[in-house]
């Protein structure tokens, strides 16, 4: 699973939230960019931690695909160089 991106998307969606509600709430400037400024900070580590949780837990899924995967094209191979004869295996 391609996790790389989830603590990007979670701070500027939060970040987003935070414009939205500052300027509706006419925030004064100095206020507005702590704000937001500890709203991006604090949900990029979320976000990060999210990541962990995430690579955790799927982790084991691609690994046995690719398993799989690499079986059936051992198999492929051993069948098809079990067909030949003689000659075309030692010319290989």
């Amino acid at each position: 699973m391609k996790t790389k991106q989830v603590p990007v998307i979670i701070t500027l969606v939060a970040g987003l939230i935070t414009c939205i509600l500052g300027f509706t709430m006419h925030m004064e400037s100095g206020q507005f960019v702590k704000t937001l400024v500890i709203v991006l900070v604090s949900f990029y580590i979320l976000g990060c931690i999210a990541k962990l949780v995430l690579d955790k837990n799927f982790k084991e899924e691609p690994e046995e695909e690719a398993t799989e995967e690499a079986e059936e094209e051992s198999d492929t191979e051993e069948g098809s160089s079990e067909g030949m004869t003689e000659e075309e295996s030692t010319e290989e």
